[in-house]
Formats: C-alpha cells, sequence, structure tokens
C-alpha cells in the first residue's frame, strides 16, 4: 500500500511541473519568445494544453474574472499540495 501511496505522490508532483511548464510556455508564447508557429513549440504546448486544461477549467469556472490574469494554476497547485501533506501526516504512516 505505500508503494500505491508513493506513486500518487510522484504523479501529483509531476503534475506541480506540468502545470509549471504550462503556465512558462503560455508566458513565452505570449511576449513572443517563442514562435508558437514552431512544430515542435505547437507539439509541446498542444501537450501541455491536454493535460492540464480539464483540470483547471472547472477551477477558471468558480474563479472570479480577473481580466488577463489566470489564478488557476496556482489554486491547483495549492489544492496539490494541500492533498499530498494529507497523504504523507495522515494517511501514509497509518498503513501498514
Amino acid at each position: 500500500m505505500r508503494a500505491l501511496l508513493d506513486v500518487i505522490l510522484l504523479v501529483l508532483q509531476l503534475y506541480v511541473w506540468l502545470l509549471i511548464a504550462a503556465a512558462v510556455l503560455s508566458w513565452l508564447v505570449a511576449f513572443n519568445v517563442v514562435n508558437p508557429h514552431n512544430s515542435f513549440v505547437r507539439s509541446v504546448g498542444d501537450f501541455l494544453y491536454r493535460i492540464t486544461e480539464p483540470v483547471l477549467a472547472p477551477i477558471r469556472s468558480v474563479l472570479p474574472n480577473l481580466g488577463g490574469l489566470d489564478l488557476s494554476p496556482m489554486v491547483l497547485i495549492l489544492i496539490i499540495f494541500f492533498i499530498q501533506q494529507v497523504i504523507g501526516y495522515y494517511i501514509y504512516p497509518n498503513v501498514f
């Protein structure tokens, strides 16, 4: 059971890094640092969008509209950190 919890914690940490990469890539595209017409950039951006958008969309629908500022990745990262802490402090020590 601990191995399963370790895998869950690892997947959550990997998802946090994917969220950060998606946010950074969106900033780089918005400020014209990278060319979105490049096939590699487009494929990476498409992958990150497909992997993060299903989770971010419900959070965006709950958050108020702040213009061009999107706080949904930060809210999701905080939720993931909370889940990791709950697993680490309450579930993991009680598993034999």
